[in-house]
């Protein structure tokens, strides 16, 4: 990688003629014009990679270490300057991910790497269109997209490593193959609207198949399996409150009930959250915010019928590193009964919840080059009966680059 950097230099030569009554009015022959400022490209372009070293230093299954890795290339068209579409922009994000299933030796349910995936591939990650209108306090995005981008979000777990400070572990392991997230998203129809100076409110219609070229089997255009339809209100005020619910529009299978020919019953699926990310302390250079998110789901057809995530995020801890950041993070994932059972059939023992703890720090190294340690301690859920703590320790590197 490297990046590209470019500088300006301006020589200005004043000439000074003696003259009586002189006075410091610019000769306008003489005066350098105005430079004006460049007109934005129609067209930008961003990438992003990052590379994990991740390993179990105790308990799990097996002590292991893995690098993973995750090249995301980004362009987005302002298709206003390009065609003339007026308030319209698109997106297409290409996604490649390579590396060992780490998770795997720490023995984890809700995971602990965020860019870990059961099967490397290049692909095509988002697809879509975003028209406004009402004058920009309202959008309409189709195409294929990734749901957390918009709902069950917020910024103070931004950069934790824990698959569950994303979008909530009750939803994350919802659908036939999962809901539109990382690594594969869905098509999608989704409203955004502005409500006075810090208010929102959006809602999407989103495919319950995830699946995108480059997926074994490619984007899904049936909607055989129905959609997942999912709503966020909120404040952005100080941060963010929100409020969300979700549900899907056909049955899904119970994960431990059968009926009397041996099939899973079928169950509506659906779930709430809650978001709490607030500013407490300190201004742009110095910053504290806490936050805490809770999920429920109807625990009948996930494994989790539940959880919640609090932490903190500290910006300039540091002296002279404005740009440090330090985020804690305790994720409890609540698993359901249907689960627990399915775990006992099988002669292991399964906790009622898993808690997960994580420290980080990030810091930008260069211009491009961003660096940030981690770790984390798991209670597992699950055992045999033996050691159920696990000690992860990781390092982190994110290369941006990008033509604007």
């Amino acid at each position: 990688m490297r990046a590209l950097s470019a500088s300006v230099v301006a020589l200005t030569i004043l000439c000074a003629r003696p003259a009586f009554g002189q006075t410091d009015t610019p000769d306008p022959v003489l005066a350098p014009a105005p430079t004006a400022a460049p007109a934005p490209r129609p067209i930008t372009f961003d990438g992003r990679y990052v590379l994990d070293l991740i390993g179990v230093a105790a308990g799990g299954e097996a002590r292991q270490t893995g690098v993973l890795d995750n090249l995301e290339l980004t362009a987005d068209a302002d298709l206003a300057r390009l065609v003339g579409w007026h308030g319209a922009k698109a997106r297409v994000h290409l996604l490649s991910n390579q590396g060992r299933a780490i998770n795997d030796a720490a023995g984890t349910l809700q995971g602990i790497d965020n860019i870990e995936v059961a099967d490397g591939r290049v692909k095509l990650y988002e697809a879509w269109i975003e028209q406004a209108f009402a004058g920009g306090r309202a959008a309409l995005l189709v195409g294929l997209a990734d749901l957390n981008a918009d709902f069950y979000q917020n910024d103070g777990a931004a950069i934790l490593m824990a698959p569950a400070f994303g979008v909530g572990s009750e939803l994350a392991a919802t659908g036939p193959n999962g809901p539109s997230i990382f690594p594969s998203t869905a098509l999608m129809a989704r409203l955004n609207v502005t409500i006075g100076t810090s208010g929102y409110a959006r809602a999407a219609v989103v495919n319950a198949r995830a699946g995108v070229l480059g997926d074994q089997y490619g984007v899904d255009l049936t909607m055989h399996d129905g959609a997942l339809l999912i709503a966020e209100a909120g404040s952005t005020r100080g941060g963010k409150l929100a409020v969300g619910l979700w549900r899907y529009t056909r049955r899904q299978d119970d994960i431990h009930v059968v009926d009397v020919d041996g099939n899973p019953v079928h169950r509506a699926a659906m779930g709430a959250y809650l978001l709490v990310d607030q500013h407490i302390a300190g201004g742009d250079a110095h910053a504290l915010s806490l936050f805490l998110r809770a999920g429920l789901s109807e625990g009948k057809t996930t494994p989790f019928r539940g959880g919640f995530q609090i932490g903190a995020h500290v910006r300039g801890l540091v002296p002279g590193r404005p740009e440090g950041r330090l985020s804690f993070g305790l994720a409890h994932g609540l698993l359901s009964s249907g689960y627990r059972a399915n775990v006992a059939d099988t002669g292991e023992r399964a906790a009622s919840a898993e808690n997960g703890i994580e420290i980080t720090y990030q810091d930008r190294l260069a211009p491009f080059l961003t660096i940030q340690p981690d770790l984390q301690y798991i209670r597992r859920a699950c055992t045999d009966g033996g050691e159920r703590d696990t000690l992860v320790l990781g390092l982190r590197m994110i290369a941006t680059f990008g033509r604007h």
